[in-house]
């Protein structure tokens, strides 16, 4: 054997151009894009619901000479918010960070680490209080079989169903409902993957572009101001169990009436209440700081958030559940 050989003529080392960590990107969370961020000074608080009835009632009358008016009012009550506080840490030990060797940061991985695990919660919350069944008025479930009451054929079946039909006939009940159009369709990865390869759609710009579908040409499509798809992954595994990943949204699809930005009678299917009494007062902006812990010899690493996901308007927003295989 020649000498010296391979081995002998190199020890190895640690890169220190490289490194791997599974980060998803910033722009797989949709969770603060989809209803306004209202900024509120107290955790907790009330704000004023008009009596939606009271203002499409037709009672004005003809009027004689020398005689009053028709008069009538409007009703007031209040609704209510609660921002949770949700918070996240990781210690970095002292010797941890003296040993480290290049490229490593661990305080500078620590805060990408506690930021995403906030992210990731942040959309699950979401998932929860807007992106499921029983929140809005209208709640249609995709079937592969022949639709009932309350059903529709799965997108994912391109032969029987009906996509465009299915979104204008939730754009209709909420117009007729409330006067006011949806601009705003959220889907779950797995629904924008079936509808974008959808013949009913493809054939709509196969003499006009060579393109993939996109979200802006659903959009476009559709007649919406936006399509926002959820690309946010969780893992489905205990710690230490064999590793298992979903997509966060799910087979669903989100289509709603969602206002610019918030303000005084300014209806919208849903607000996330931001209290900025946490996180350096930037509300549902994640805050990360760090503070000595003495007693560990380490540096802790925190991040904290607070808000509350409220349903302003059901009847604002429609609904559909497993609309893909």
């Amino acid at each position: 054997m020649p000498q010296p050989n391979i081995n002998s003529v190199h020890v190895d080392a640690i890169l220190t151009n490289i490194s791997v960590a599974y980060l998803q990107k910033q722009e797989n969370f949709i969770a603060d894009k989809v209803f306004p961020v209202v900024p509120v000074d107290k955790k907790s608080d009330k704000y004023f619901v008009y009596t939606k009835n009271d203002w499409f009632r037709d009672e004005a009358q003809r009027r004689a000479d020398g005689t009053e008016s028709a008069g009538s009012g409007y009703n007031l009550t209040t609704g209510t918010y609660s921002a949770d506080v949700w918070a996240f840490h990781k210690d970095v030990g002292d010797q941890t960070v003296a040993n480290a060797d290049a490229p490593l940061n661990p305080l500078r991985e620590a805060t990408e680490f506690v930021t995403h695990r906030l992210l990731l919660r942040r959309e699950l919350q979401f998932v929860s209080d807007f992106f499921t069944t029983g929140v809005w008025a209208d709640d249609v479930t995709g079937v592969s079989g022949a639709p009932s009451s309350g059903q529709t054929k799965q997108w994912s079946d391109y032969s029987s169903s009906d996509p465009i039909n299915d979104i204008e006939a939730g754009k209709q009940e909420i117009l007729s409902n409330t006067g006011l159009q949806p601009n705003t369709l959220v889907l779950g990865y797995e629904v924008f993957r079936q509808l974008k390869n959808h013949p009913d759609l493809v054939d709509r710009i196969k003499y006009t572009s060579s393109q993939t579908i996109t979200e802006d040409m659903l959009a476009r499509m559709f007649d919406l101001d936006r399509v926002l798809v959820a690309k946010a992954v969780k893992a489905t595994n205990n710690e230490g169990a064999s590793e298992a990943y979903s997509f966060a949204y799910g087979k669903g699809a989100l289509l709603a009436h969602v206002a610019p930005s918030p303000g005084l009678l300014t209806p919208s299917a849903g607000y996330q209440f931001a209290w900025t009494g946490v996180s350096g007062g930037i509300g549902s902006t994640i805050g990360v700081s760090s503070f000595r812990m003495e007693s560990l010899k380490a540096e802790r690493v925190e991040a904290e958030m607070a808000f509350d996901n409220k349903v302003i308007g059901a009847d604002l927003g429609y609904f559909w559940s497993s609309i893909v295989a």
